[in-house]
């Protein structure tokens, strides 16, 4: 079973109430499926940024991409999650994640913790929401039965486990942790992106429906001259060609007839027919959406 192609926005930028209105409502105009919003410091709050969208609009879904389950407990998040149901008439998407960035712990006095205390973290977050969200006694009650759709991100092994058993939705970051890099993430290539997603096909081939595939795209860009395009981001990415870099699943570089090639390559190659873009290039990515409507 292939999914249709479906296209979020990641709304990264805090604004304004009216301002934040009108990108929501651009987004719709522009025919994104979904509205996203982040969980970092510095960025917007999710749960009312999604209330705030789901007035402004009307036919988007409405998304977390992802929360970190770090910054929550359990039970107020299932209080938070059932009131943003209610609220956007039963058109959120929960997106969890571990958590990556520790300086934002840091900085809000929350532990960190290992890799494998993150992710036991997220499993018991993910159970207790089934649990309580799932209960005829909980208050506030959701809008959406049997339950809110989940998407997982990871990419690790533990991850990928968890994403098969859980998740309708499972998003690949299309990067790894990496230690001392300003983003804390560096991009995998297409063929260390191959093994994760065909690790992840492995640990999932027991499910009765398929997950959706999702690709979180950190860069959109239009243009006739790939190559020149891609060389500000070299010095970022110094252990890799030109010809990698434009290589790099999160990113679609070239004109946007190249960029729908490439998109339709990479449900080939994947299985992705979830994309995500980021806010700056919500407008550059647009025509392309369009273009690959009913493919």
């Amino acid at each position: 079973m292939t999914h249709p192609f479906r296209f979020g926005v990641n709304l990264t930028v805090p604004a304004p109430a009216e301002e934040w209105r009108a990108k929501c409502r651009r987004a719709e105009e522009l025919g994104y499926d979904v509205i996203l919003v982040p969980d970092h410091l510095g960025m917007v709050a999710p749960f009312p940024a999604l209330v705030a969208a789901a007035e402004a609009t009307e036919r988007p879904r409405l998304g977390t991409f992802v929360l970190n389950a770090g910054f929550w407990n359990p039970a107020l998040l299932a209080r938070e999650v059932a009131t943003t149901d209610a609220l956007t008439g039963g058109r959120l998407e929960l997106g969890l994640g571990t958590g990556y960035v520790e300086a934002e712990h840091e900085t809000a006095g929350l532990p960190f913790g290992s890799p494998r205390e993150r992710v036991d973290h997220l499993r018991r977050t993910i159970e207790e929401l089934d649990r309580l969200l799932g209960s005829a006694e909980h208050r506030p009650q959701p809008v959406q039965r049997p339950r809110i759709p989940l998407l997982i991100g990871g990419n690790g092994d533990r991850m990928l486990r968890l994403v098969a058993e859980h998740a309708d939705v499972a998003a690949f970051t299309g990067a790894r942790p990496a230690p001392g890099s300003p983003a804390g993430l560096a991009p995998l290539t297409a063929e260390e992106l191959d093994e994760r997603v065909a690790r992840y096909r492995e640990l999932a081939a027991g499910r009765k429906e398929p997950a959706e595939l999702n690709l979180l795209l950190q860069m959109v860009i239009v243009t006739e001259d790939r190559e020149a395009a891609v060389q500000p981001f070299l010095e970022y990415l110094p252990d890799l060609t030109p010809e990698q870099v434009m290589d790099l699943p999160i990113g679609l570089v070239g004109t946007e007839e190249q960029i729908t090639a490439q998109i339709l390559a990479h449900r080939e190659r994947y299985g992705f027919t979830y994309l995500t873009v980021l806010e700056p290039y919500m407008e550059a990515f647009a025509p392309v959406m369009e273009a690959l409507r009913g493919a």
